[in-house]
């Protein structure tokens, strides 16, 4: 049939859509031409002549299929199916040469199976041609010439022709997916709800922090520079339809890609894309080349802690989008709220007068972004039920933490004259190390460690919080004078350092053995962020013996930034990853952590996260450090190897010894140390001898003076031994 033959009758029609995108869909195919538009769960039935249904296969950002009507009939059975099937005039729809493929929806009490309901809807169809001209069309369901789709709902049997051929969402410039990809038309519903095309027009940016495949930056760019979606798909459903008019389709697609060719010479809107993942950015580009975008949209490496507004050109409006992870696996969802935190607080410090635009299938996840969202909307990522946040990145919509809302509680206990001797002697403590705090920047330190024997406690500062533990006091001492001294430190730590007793956490420690080692005291779950250098960490004053930094480490640790900046790190015994934050915030290439404990490796997930750092350049491995070492053959640039004094966890058949044993552990970490590399060997038993052997064997220099800060420099033996092996 020529264009000149087609006539304007109007034909009934459906689209399908993703569930939620119903009403966008029908603002869509109006503004295509459609007429008579009524929405039900997942499509939209619509009128509109051949012209205007071919323009919604090539058009339709949003639509998944385009359907033509052939009939509707009511049917109560399989016979009953098979007659109204057979009684359509096929002729006008395909050869009897052609190849045919039968898509089938819905469950009824009278048929047995839906593949059974495709044979009775083939066998008409095939009987049809076979009584009337003696041959049959064939079955090709990978790529038949006309694909049929029936669904039997309420009594009755839709018969359409699929216009489509395949999903419309399949556009032809991607060759594979990120680990959750984004079905384009979702990604351009995103963008449809967020004003993008209105925020192109007026000069605005796009960013995407974690990228994937690139999907959304490559929909939002063919939005802006009106690109036609199905201009790269080769084949279609219409194709060999008897129905096809090919100068009308020809005419159409020649009309998009001039419209193309223009948008391509207007001036484009920024659009950037990053990603932490190597392998995630190589996909973006290739998708990038092949839909028709390269120079026009950059994506590059980058980790959600690099992540700002570019300064290369004034950005003053622009859309931050994004499909972060979700937390779908088990433990994943702790680590990925300190993740959307970090989101949170780059849009307040680069992003003020943008939007934003984030899609999560966990909601809630969103509040610690800190932002009102000003609009939401129910979205299905694949099966995932998801909300669509948007917000408008003013000031007055961020959500700020109210200082002080308890105030300082009086201190109720009563000044005595041990209480006033144990303050003076933290007043003293404070002014000695002032000068070093404040040149330092340090907000966490050991204030006073049982300076006086008969105040037998540590006393360690975070931010405005105190964590006093208390040494168990020797059988010479009577229980009840124990609780007095204890009742003089509580009274005088606030006159000390100003802090209320609500922020004073006490705890009692004793010498721990194996898996007692870290074992809960309370089940608060509160976790305060702190700052050592460039890195925030996650500690706990409440739930356990230690609180999940050891501040007696500090200075190894920002030794670690110092020297990481491209360089590969291994850190074993990890306990919470605070050594490799430092190494991922102080530039290295990659991490890997090691330790037995999964809900320390959480905790170390959660660090990262907090920085902006994710598991495609800074791996966590579950594993008996000693075993994993033998095992492996990957090697390092700088490691960290701070083992505990003594383990016997049930977990792992071995007992470990770090004086018996250390031979072996230094050994096998300079085995996978790399040649001009550095081995950190740490840890805190207080007899520490280092091996003459291994004093022969490697060129070592023990830093153990040079590890320890002023407020942990006291006399008698270290509190750790600290020793760098060079190879």
């Amino acid at each position: 049939m020529s264009e000149s033959d087609a006539t304007p009758t109007l034909l009934p029609l459906r689209a399908s859509c993703p569930k939620s995108l119903e009403g966008l869909l029908v603002s869509e195919l109006a503004s295509l031409g459609a007429t008579n538009l009524r929405e039900s769960v997942g499509t939209v039935y619509f009128h509109a002549n051949l012209e205007t249904a071919f323009r919604a296969c090539l058009w339709s950002r949003l639509a998944n299929r385009i359907f033509l009507t052939l009939g509707e009939f009511e049917v109560n059975s399989a016979d009953a199916l098979y007659a109204a099937v057979k009684s359509l005039p096929w002729e006008e729809h395909l050869l009897p040469t052609a190849t045919l493929a039968i898509d089938f929806q819905g469950k009824v009490s009278w048929l047995k199976n839906s593949q059974f309901g495709v044979l009775r809807c083939k066998d008409a169809i095939v009987d049809y041609f076979r009584e009337r001209c003696g041959e049959r069309p064939s079955i090709d369901k990978a790529r038949p010439d006309i694909r049929i789709h029936v669904r039997l709902r309420k009594g009755k049997a839709l018969v359409s022709l699929d216009l489509s051929g395949e999903s419309l969402h399949r556009r032809g410039y991607r060759s594979r997916g990120g680990l959750a990809p984004l079905k384009e038309n979702l990604a351009s519903a995103i963008l449809l709800r967020s004003d993008w095309p209105g925020m192109a027009a007026r000069g605005g940016a796009l960013i995407d922090p974690m990228c994937g495949s690139g999907t959304l930056l490559i929909e939002a760019a063919w939005m802006a520079m009106d690109i036609a979606p199905g201009l790269l798909r080769r084949h279609w459903g219409f194709d060999h339809w008897q129905g096809h008019v090919p100068a009308l389709w020809k005419r159409l697609r020649e009309e998009a890609l001039e419209r193309r060719r223009q948008g391509l010479d207007r001036q484009w809107p920024e659009i950037r894309g990053y990603d932490a993942s190597g392998s995630a950015v190589a996909t973006a580009q290739e998708n990038i080349e092949r839909a028709g975008l390269r120079g026009r949209v950059r994506v590059s490496r980058r980790e959600l802690s690099d992540f700002a507004k570019p300064t290369h050109t004034d950005l003053p409006v622009g859309l931050v989008v994004c499909n972060p992870p979700y937390g779908e696996r088990l433990g994943d969802e702790a680590s990925l709220v300190h993740l959307y935190r970090y989101l949170g607080d780059a849009l307040s410090r680069d992003f003020i007068g943008w939007q934003a635009a984030l899609i999560t299938g966990n909601p809630h996840l969103g509040k610690a972004m800190a932002w009102h969202s000003h609009q939401q909307y129910r979205m299905l990522n694949g099966s995932i039920e998801s909300k669509l946040l948007l917000f408008d990145l003013s000031p007055e919509n961020q959500i700020r933490q109210r200082e002080g809302e308890q105030g300082a509680k009086s201190n109720s206990l009563p000044m005595t004259e041990g209480a006033r001797m144990f303050s003076n002697r933290l007043q003293k403590n404070r002014k000695r190390l002032e000068k070093w705090l404040k040149r330092e920047e340090v907000s966490c330190y050991r204030l006073y460690d049982a300076d006086m024997p008969e105040y037998a406690v540590a006393v360690d500062r975070y931010n405005d919080w105190l964590v006093v533990a208390e040494y168990a006091p020797p059988a010479s001492v009577p229980e009840e004078k124990a609780e007095a001294r204890l009742r003089d430190v509580l009274a005088g730590l606030p006159d000390a350092t100003g802090i209320s007793p609500d922020r004073i956490v006490l705890k009692q420690r004793r010498r721990q053995r194996g898996k007692d080692q870290y074992q809960r005291e309370q089940r608060s779950n509160e976790t305060l962020t702190v700052m050592e250098g460039q890195a925030k960490l996650l500690v706990n004053l409440k739930d356990f013996l230690d609180t999940g930094l050891f501040l007696d480490h500090r200075r190894v640790r920002l030794e670690i930034a110092a020297r990481a900046n491209g360089r590969s790190f291994l850190n074993l015994f990890c306990y919470t990853g605070t050594a490799s934050v430092h190494a991922a915030m102080g530039g290295a290439k990659w991490t890997t952590s090691v330790d037995l404990s999964p809900k320390y490796l959480q905790w170390t997930r959660e660090n990262l996260s907090l920085n902006g750092m994710s598991e495609a350049r800074h791996h966590t491995i579950e594993a008996d450090c000693v075993e994993w070492l033998k095992g492996n053959d990957k090697t390092f640039d700088l490691i960290l190897l701070d083992p505990p004094t003594f383990s016997n966890s049930k977990r792992t058949e071995t007992v470990l010894d770090v004086q018996r044993d250390q031979e072996l552990l230094v050994d096998e970490a300079m085995r996978v140390l790399n040649p001009g590399g550095l081995l950190i060997f740490s840890n805190n038993r207080r007899d520490f001898k280092l091996s003459e052997a291994l004093a022969e064997r490697y060129r070592v220099e023990n830093r153990t003076d040079w590890s320890l800060d002023p407020d942990f420099k006291r006399p008698g033996k270290p509190i750790h031994h600290c020793f760098f092996f060079y190879k």
